[in-house]
């Protein structure tokens, strides 16, 4: 399950750089996720997270039986350690990957706000040339379109604000996944560590399992 979890962790680390940067994939993963989002595509995501969700409570709370258990002893084994140890990479791991799926997510969506907004100023700009070419020497019409042209201008510095705001959110969700990335690199460091310490305990216990086979000799 582990490696499963850090295949689905760089797959989603991947799809957010190409978010990230505006490359020809960039198009392509907005498309496949804007269908993702369209008919049954929310009800899935939301099933296979709470599922996810559930399972990640339950290596919680296998934790914590292991501390209770080990206060109730007063020493912790080895196989509880192991076990533990096992407990708070998956622990680890499941959190990190729903909060990179709630980062995505957010990124689309601001991606898509962005594209929006674009869309409404460039429309708003096209319309205040098309008022300004088209005034007549007319006072009472030169004076209606001076106020639709204020109207638009003041449209046009409110959607400038809404995108440089959306820019700057982008940015921090960029800095964001770089230290996700540093994050993740620290998570496999752990996991060789404990694979290390994994092999360490079962050396010590089959020592122990070899000795005490001699004894009953």
């Amino acid at each position: 399950m582990i490696q499963l979890l850090y295949t689905v962790i760089f797959s989603q680390m991947a799809l957010i750089m190409t978010l990230l940067f505006k490359t020809p994939l960039r198009k392509l993963v907005i498309m496949t996720l804007d269908r993702v989002k369209r008919g049954r595509g929310p009800v899935v995501v939301k099933t296979v997270g709470g599922t996810l969700f559930i399972v990640l409570m339950s290596s919680v709370y296998s934790i914590l039986k292991i501390q209770q258990r080990t206060l109730e002893t007063g020493a912790l084994n080895p196989t509880d350690q192991i076990l533990m140890s096992k407990h708070m990479l998956e622990a680890s791991l499941m959190g990190f990957l729903l909060f990179l799926s709630l980062m995505m997510d957010r990124l689309h969506h601001y991606i898509r706000e962005l594209r929006l907004l674009r869309k409404a100023m460039e429309a708003a700009k096209k319309q205040t040339r098309s008022f300004e070419d088209g005034k007549n020497d007319n006072a009472d019409e030169r004076k209606g379109l001076g106020d639709d042209i204020a109207t638009l201008k003041t449209k046009i510095k409110k959607l400038e604000s809404e995108c440089e705001m959306k820019d700057k959110e982008a940015n921090a969700a960029k800095a964001e996944a770089e230290a996700l990335k540093k994050q993740s690199e620290g998570f496999l460091l752990e996991y060789d560590r404990l694979l290390a310490d994994n092999q360490h305990l079962r050396n010590q216990l089959e020592s122990i399992d070899h000795s005490d086979g001699k004894k009953d000799m």
